[in-house]
């Protein structure tokens, strides 16, 4: 009798415990697709449902979260220049309201983070190869630009490379620094972040390198180490990084490939997303045109990666993925397919297993999870 109380109980507790989500979709807007889609994520099954038009906006390609979870953000990946949409989220029903938007200061605006007081958010250009910061008020709403920064330079293939290309941007957890992998340069742009003023100074060293005509993408933190990692467009691989927190630089420790061993760099193939799992324990990445998500293991004292899986996406182009921050749930943003795919984590091993569980989505580009 008390041991199957003490049973019930365990099941209860393992119920409480299972997050549920609203997942809301960034995605370009043609065909049929009209802006930010909302879905609601099953944390105990993974099961995708109730998916809705959230929000009707131009190429929302990329979406960010505000700390307080009330706001979120959109880039609208137009030119000539380049915009940053900001919503207001219901908590109930967790419904999109546009407030405004603000220019981006460049063409193609692809990437945004929000910084960690809520105060700024920080967008990357990459047609125009530079970045803005751009003030947040008090009622979420976005004003004009406090910075903004151009790149100068190219990278080593004249057909990719001709200039810059900013491609990503990233805070540190202490909020100092910012790394802007820019793929028509080979370099990762590192900048000192002045969180009152909104302000960006080339850090010292100014920049970490990748290997020539690599094209670096995304980036990605260890959570608890000294460690990063950027993955590269062109040359299909990941390299880890030593950062050095007290001066923001990046030494290259390791490169490894992000296809199968044996598997050529074909015209056809190209890396997207970078995400690590909340434990710190392993580094997930997508293959385009190979349509695969692979999965590294994180060595925690030397960041060194060593491979553990390929999984197919269920889907054509994987443009982006993400990990629920439970670390129990990936979803897969299949953009040429029109799905989204969820795979269980296996929080031990860090594997990929299927569900079965897919939801129908028009160009979907990335994935934002917020908790219900």
């Amino acid at each position: 009798m008390k041991m199957g109380l003490m049973l019930g109980v365990m099941l209860l507790a393992g119920s409480l415990l299972a997050a549920d989500y609203d997942v809301y979709v960034g995605t370009y807007t043609k065909g049929d697709s009209r802006g930010i889609y909302r879905l609601r994520l099953d944390g105990k099954t993974g099961k995708l449902t109730t998916k809705s038009l959230s929000a009707t906006t131009e190429n929302p390609s990329f979406l960010a979260l505000h700390p307080s979870g009330k706001y979120l953000y959109a880039v609208n990946e137009v030119g000539p220049v380049g915009r940053v949409s900001a919503f207001s989220i219901s908590p109930d029903s967790g419904a999109l309201t546009f407030l405004n938007d603000a220019s981006a200061g460049g063409d193609g605006t692809c990437h945004l983070s929000v910084d960690k007081t809520g105060r700024f958010v920080l967008a990357a250009n990459y047609g125009g190869g530079s970045v803005t910061v751009i003030p947040i008020m008090a009622d979420g709403q976005v004003k004009a630009a406090s910075d903004f920064v151009q790149h100068q330079g190219s990278g080593a293939n004249p057909k990719r490379q001709k200039g810059p290309h900013a491609h990503g941007i990233y805070l540190d957890e202490a909020n100092r620094y910012v790394y802007v992998p820019d793929l028509g340069m080979d370099k990762v742009m590192i900048y000192k972040f002045n969180a009152g003023s909104g302000k960006l100074t080339p850090s010292d060293p100014p920049y970490g390198e990748t290997a020539p005509g690599a094209g670096p993408r995304h980036f990605a933190f260890h959570p608890k180490s000294d460690f990063a990692y950027v993955i590269t467009e062109m040359t299909c691989t990941v390299t880890a990084y030593e950062r050095d927190t007290k001066g923001g630089g990046l030494t290259a420790i390791q490169t490894i490939s992000t296809l199968p061993e044996g598997t050529s760099v074909l015209p056809a193939f190209s890396t997207a997303e970078l995400e690590m799992h909340p434990s710190g324990k392993f580094l997930y990445g997508s293959n385009r045109g190979h349509d695969s998500i692979v999965v590294y293991e994180v060595d925690g004292k030397t960041g060194q990666l060593s491979l553990l899986q390929h999984m197919s996406t269920g889907g054509k182009v994987p443009r982006s993925f993400a990990v629920s921050p439970d670390g129990k749930w990936l979803i897969a943003a299949n953009q040429n397919s029109a799905n989204l795919v969820v795979f269980k984590v296996d929080t031990k091993t860090g594997k990929l297993s299927e569900t079965g569980n897919t939801a129908e989505v028009p160009n979907p580009v990335s994935v934002l999870y917020r908790k219900k």
